[in-house]
C-alpha cells in the first residue's frame, strides 16, 4: 500500500495519457509546491473521478471512483499570483482504499494495481484497431497517433473516444487489458453507427479537450 496526495476531478486520466491543469485552488497550489520541492521520481499524485458533488472531504471516500491514475508531473509553469499551469502524464492505476484529511489537500491510502493481458487480447487488438480507425474516419479525425502494443491501443481508445464519465471510468476499471478491448469494441461500433445516422453532428469539435480546471 502507498499514500499519495489526491487531486478529484471531473474527468478520468489514463496511463499514458496527458493532462494538462491549471491550478488556482489554495490547496492544489501548495500540492504543486510540495511536489516541486520534493525528489523529481516522487513528483507524483493520483487522479480520481468524483462521483457525486464537487467537494470531497476526509470522510468522502464514497464520493470518489475507487480506480484512479497516478499523474507524473512534467512540467509546472508558476503564475506571479501563485497559479500554476501544470502538465502531467498518466502513469499506473491505482484503488483507492482510505482517504487522510491531515493536509490542506486529500491524500489518499491506495493499492497500486497491474496490467494483465487478458484471453485471446491479441485478436480483440486487431479488432479495436480497426473499428477505431472507423471511428476516427466518422468524426473526421486526422490523429494517427498509433500505439506500441495491446494495452497501450486499449487506453488510447479510452482517452481518445468520446465517451461520458461513467463509461471512461468502466473502461479504467476493466479486470485486464483483454475486458477492456472487448468493451471499447462495442463501444465504438455503437458511436460510428450513431454518427452515421448524423452525419450533421459536428463531431469534430467533440475531440478538442480543454484543460482541466481544478
Amino acid at each position: 500500500m502507498s499514500r499519495l496526495p489526491l487531486f478529484p476531478l471531473g474527468t478520468v486520466l489514463f496511463p499514458g495519457a496527458l493532462l494538462p491543469l491549471h491550478v488556482f485552488e489554495e490547496r492544489y497550489r501548495r500540492l504543486v509546491r510540495d511536489l516541486l520541492v520534493a525528489p523529481h521520481e516522487e513528483r507524483a499524485f493520483g487522479v480520481v473521478a468524483i462521483r457525486e458533488g464537487r467537494e470531497v472531504g476526509a470522510d468522502g471516500v464514497r464520493a470518489l471512483h475507487a480506480v484512479g491514475c497516478v499523474a507524473r508531473l512534467q512540467r509546472a509553469e508558476p503564475y506571479a499570483d501563485g497559479r500554476f499551469d501544470v502538465v502531467t502524464t498518466g502513469a499506473q492505476r491505482f484503488r483507492l482504499d482510505a482517504l487522510d484529511g491531515s493536509r490542506p489537500y486529500l491524500q489518499g491510502e491506495v493499492t497500486l494495481l497491474g496490467e494483465p493481458d487478458g484471453p485471446e487480447v491479441d485478436r480483440l487488438a486487431e479488432q479495436v484497431e480497426r473499428a477505431w480507425a472507423d471511428y476516427r474516419d466518422a468524426i473526421g479525425s486526422s490523429d494517427d497517433e498509433a500505439a506500441d502494443d495491446a494495452r497501450a491501443l486499449s487506453y488510447l481508445v479510452a482517452a481518445g473516444a468520446v465517451l461520458d464519465l461513467g463509461e471512461k471510468q468502466r473502461l479504467l476499471e476493466a479486470a485486464d487489458t483483454a475486458a477492456r478491448l472487448r468493451a471499447e469494441l462495442g463501444l465504438l461500433r455503437r458511436e460510428t453507427a450513431l454518427l452515421g445516422l448524423l452525419p450533421s453532428l459536428p463531431a469534430v469539435d467533440l475531440t478538442r479537450v480543454p484543460a482541466s480546471p481544478n
